[in-house]
């Protein structure tokens, strides 16, 4: 099949969205055409990004011998056009997006341009509850332009608060320079905060952070059951029955606790466990290479499963902090208090990024990167 008789009958069905495939369908010829405009894209509202860069570039069928150029703008009126095909959407507002390069060039000889450079910004300033969306379309060009491939929409909605995770099962991460990390000594008062979808237990110990012989929080050990956390200090371990954990379900985890009086408690989905008195009356000293989420004293004693959301507070954290569903999914990075936020939302690599003080963490390999839509509804 000849390569513009293959465009044709791709557009052919593309064009069915917004123009009819009849007797006069449109013909590639020399047009300029740009298959990705025949889906809308999406910019997601994650609470984080403050902005997303989209591109895209268009093409022609054969080259020709002079440039030609392609130059886009916004045009309001096609959210109308938008609305009959895909929903109810509002127009973005003007305050929030920029057309970085909005003319695309194809040089002569070739068949593709450079880069359209659209920047969608202040996103964290937009209602997540609303979708919003951009109509850039082309408002001038050197060739003609297939009508049905005229039009990009930009659409603009709110995330699931937490939209990847990292599965670390036979995994542990610690930080990248511990000798930086100085808002992890002496914490008096500490709320430490993860969500996690553990598939199993069943081994002796299981790890959630902290430091082997120190302050660390961990699940079983001998005459513990294999299911249930445990702060084990220099001066002693604690633990209770109500401390335990389901499996196959996401978890909102909180623990608090207080040198001054030794009250150590366990928040679980919001709601309250009992509070036990630790033996141990020292700060919290977690700036140290010994520092490890998902292991401690050796390797065998991972979390098997899936954790995201990770914090370390230097307060105590309000109960109605803590027993509000979407606080446990995403906090502002400059929240008070607030000395470490470990997302664990790369998705790719072995990196995991702090957002609150740069306190990052390698994993000792690549996590499995999951994607999940938290809170679940």
């Amino acid at each position: 099949m000849k390569f513009s008789a293959y465009i044709q009958a791709t557009l052919c069905i593309a064009a069915a969205m917004f123009t009819a495939c009849s007797d006069d369908t449109e013909t590639v010829a020399n047009r300029i055409y740009d298959t990705s405009a025949m889906e809308p894209s999406t910019v997601l509202i994650d609470g984080m990004a403050e902005s997303s860069v989209q591109t895209f570039t268009v093409k022609m069928a054969n080259p020709t011998d002079r440039d030609e150029t392609v130059t886009y703008g916004v045009e309001p009126s096609l959210v109308e056009r938008y609305n009959a095909i895909y929903g109810t959407a509002i127009m973005l507002p003007a305050e929030n997006y920029e057309l970085t390069q909005p003319t695309a060039t194809i040089i002569a000889g070739a068949v593709e341009s450079d880069d359209v450079v659209v920047t969608v910004k202040n996103l964290t300033s937009l209602d997540r509850n609303l979708v919003y969306v951009l109509p850039v379309t082309v408002v001038s060009s050197s060739v003609e332009v297939l009508e049905s491939q005229r039009t990009h929409f930009i659409v603009v909605r709110g995330a699931a608060l937490v939209n990847i995770v990292a599965d670390i099962t036979r995994n542990y991460c610690s930080l990248n320079n511990s000798a930086d990390a100085t808002q992890l000594n002496g914490i008096t008062d500490i709320t430490v905060q993860w969500i996690m979808n553990v598939n199993e237990f069943g081994k002796l110990i299981s790890t959630v952070m902290g430091i082997e012989g120190r302050f660390l929080l961990r699940i079983g050990d001998a005459g513990v059951p294999d299911n249930q956390l445990q702060l084990a200090t220099s001066n002693g371990n604690v633990t209770d029955p109500s401390w335990q954990f389901e499996t196959g379900k996401w978890l909102r985890c909180a623990f608090t606790f207080s040198s001054s009086t030794g009250a150590a408690t366990l928040w679980i989905n919001g709601n309250k466990k009992a509070t036990l008195t630790s033996g141990y009356s020292g700060s919290v000293n977690w700036a140290s290479d010994d520092f490890y989420i998902g292991k401690s004293y050796d390797n065998e004693r991972w979390l098997t499963g899936c954790i995201g959301e990770a914090r370390v507070w230097n307060r105590i954290l309000t109960d109605a902090e803590l027993s509000d569903e979407d606080q446990a999914f995403l906090v502002p990075v400059d929240s008070e208090g607030l000395v470490a936020y470990w997302k664990f939302n790369e998705g790719a690599g072995s990196l995991i990024h702090d957002y609150a003080n740069g306190y990052d963490l390698t994993c000792n390999t690549a996590p499995t990167w999951v994607s999940v839509s938290l809170p679940e509804k």
